[in-house]
């Protein structure tokens, strides 16, 4: 589904469009999206929705009006209404399906306040907007090297011009607030242009800019991930993992938006489990909780004055002997509940060879050579032949 320019070159290394996301095929796209009503009619009498979605760099998208029922289809390049003049994008989505992503954005197509679009591009806006794509990453180092020269404890991660090129869009991290009314006079007389402010949080930033993750796969927040929940340390806890920050954080320095993934099934899985600081009471003794394994439903206990031998116990048998102990029947001892039937182990053989990995470490040994032999054989050979 890709375009033409994500073939390879004459040396084999691939070309790659530099379109960030913004590919004019909608093959390449981040969040790109299937019209799978293109091929039903509406009913008669029913006019088409005059909403469009168009997508613009990096996966930013916008709701359009179309006024004039200009004939778009998905991929198409149109010029819409900015402030202050128009801006390129790729529409992204149009007819019924539109009605959809503006229920979900909460979006209500009855008011008057969305931008409409113009026309579509034509070749000379094409060619300003390339233009303008082309300028993006020098004037990205040069506003880095102003903003540190200022002392300005902010970061430029990103920026992106108006399809027209009279505005440019300077996207920033920073921790405090930061007072860049300087930088911005700065901004405007060295690039000539309009410019615009604008804050996003770290998770944004490597979204903006993708990367590879310790998985070995893209970013999610740079490929399908749309919104960004809050991922809290619980998270986790429940999971049974380390809190390790080295590990868990991922590339924008907060925690990994993968540990929600399976969250709902570890919490919906601990719902039988008991509080891993209660104390089994037995007539034996007290007991603490050494490990668990949640998918398995067992848990491993020992004793306050055994500390070495584990007992394995299921779930229910703890939630039994906690029930005992609560109706003051405590239980004799642990290892009345332990399983003590033999597991079928699988014994598997080595389909690769028998040989150890490690046989080629080790140089061979040279066979020495017994030579004494071969003389004691002539001598005995020529007492023979005198004797005889």
């Amino acid at each position: 589904m890709g375009c033409g320019s994500c073939s390879s070159q004459n040396n084999g290394s691939p070309k790659g469009c530099k379109n960030n996301g913004t590919c004019g095929t909608d093959g390449c796209n981040k969040l790109s999206v299937f019209d799978w009503l293109s091929n039903m009619q509406l009913p008669e009498g029913q006019d088409t929705f005059d909403m469009v979605e168009v997508r613009f760099k990096n996966g930013r998208k916008a709701f359009f009006r179309n006024p004039d029922n200009i004939p778009i289809y998905m991929g198409d390049i149109v010029a819409t209404e900015s402030q202050p003049g128009h801006d390129v994008g790729t529409v992204s989505l149009t007819g019924e399906l539109v009605k959809v992503q503006m229920k979900k954005k909460k979006a209500k197509p009855e008011g008057d306040d969305f931008p409409k679009i113009y026309r579509k591009a034509t070749q000379k806006d094409i060619d300003i907007w390339q233009k303008c794509r082309q300028r993006e990453e020098e004037v990205k180092v040069k506003a880095r090297q102003i903003a540190i020269r200022l002392n300005l404890k902010m970061k430029i991660s990103d920026v992106e011009f108006q399809g027209d090129g009279s505005k440019a869009i300077f996207y920033y991290t920073a921790e405090q607030r930061v007072d860049f009314r300087q930088l911005i006079k700065e901004y405007a007389y060295v690039f000539k242009v309009r410019i615009e402010m604008k804050q996003i949080g770290l998770r944004q930033e490597a979204a903006r800019l993708g990367g590879i993750g310790s998985c070995g796969r893209e970013l999610c927040c740079s490929t399908w991930l749309t919104d960004f929940r809050s991922v809290k340390t619980s998270a986790a806890r429940y999971q049974q993992l380390s809190l390790n920050p080295l590990k868990l954080a991922g590339q924008c320095g907060k925690l990994k938006c993968c540990l929600n993934y399976e969250l709902d099934m570890y919490v919906e899985a601990l719902k039988d489990f008991p509080k891993t600081d209660y104390k089994l009471v037995t007539k034996k003794g007290k007991a603490s909780l050494q490990k668990m394994d949640i998918f398995k439903r067992k848990l491993w206990y020992a004793y306050y004055d055994e500390p070495n031998p584990w007992h394995e116990l299921d779930v229910d048998d703890v939630n039994h002997i906690i029930k005992a102990e609560k109706q003051n029947k405590p239980v004799e001892a642990l290892e009345d509940f332990v399983d003590d039937t033999p597991t079928n182990s699988n014994d598997y053989t080595n389909v690769v060879g028998q040989d150890s990995l490690t046989r080629f470490d080790k140089p061979k040994r040279k066979k020495r050579r017994n030579k004494r032999k071969p003389r004691q054989h002539n001598r005995r050979h020529k007492n023979s032949n005198k004797n005889a």
